[in-house]
């Protein structure tokens, strides 16, 4: 059978074999919160437990949603993470509805730009491992700063061997990606 309806059939069955071999990634709501802001004095550590809580993979996507004129997203190098020091970002995004692709294995620092916010605990660490599952050691940077995300990465997962990597600066650019989009599967289909 030729045609139209042919198509349509290959390429269902095509997405589903991309959906079952998990090639999909995830987009995660951050905090699984209403909104990105300033966590309340009850739960100071909400974002460090929910990024704890996540085995993030290459290819998910995490979500910021806050509002454009009251808050921002910026990801920052471990030192401006520790520091808070927001004014040389590696990445900011401040359209309310901020997506950051991980497309890269590491740790990977997140904070509010808004005045005082991430002194406020508005910041996260996250891990992503690589392909095999495995997580790379921190990096010298990573140590310095004292970062809340543990180093052998989320329970479940093996640590990586071998010697510690440092992120430069050039290397968390490249890993950034950024949009509004909620979620995309794209493929292709050779006949």
């Amino acid at each position: 059978m030729r045609g139209p309806s042919a198509l349509a059939s290959l390429a269902g069955a095509a997405a589903a074999l991309l959906l079952l071999d998990g090639c999909a990634g995830a987009m995660y709501k951050v905090g699984d919160l209403d909104a990105w802001g300033v966590p309340p004095p009850s739960k100071p550590d909400v974002y460090s437990r929910w990024a704890k809580s996540i085995h993030f993979a290459l290819g998910d996507s995490i979500w910021f949603l806050y509002p454009p004129s009251q808050d921002s997203v910026v990801q920052v190098t471990p030192r401006a993470f520790a520091a808070c020091e927001v004014s040389d970002p590696v990445l900011k995004l401040d359209d309310g509805n901020s997506v950051f692709n991980l497309t890269t294995p590491g740790r990977f620092y997140y904070t509010s730009a808004a005045q005082g916010h991430c002194q406020k605990g508005q910041k996260m660490a996250i891990d992503v491992p690589m392909a095999n599952g495995t997580y790379l050691p921190p990096s010298a940077n990573d140590l310095a700063a004292f970062a809340p995300v543990s180093a052998e990465g989320p329970a479940g997962f093996e640590s990586a061997l071998g010697p510690a990597g440092a992120h430069p600066s050039a290397a968390f650019r490249a890993a950034a990606g950024a949009g509004s989009v909620v979620a995309a599967l794209s493929f292709a289909i050779f006949l």
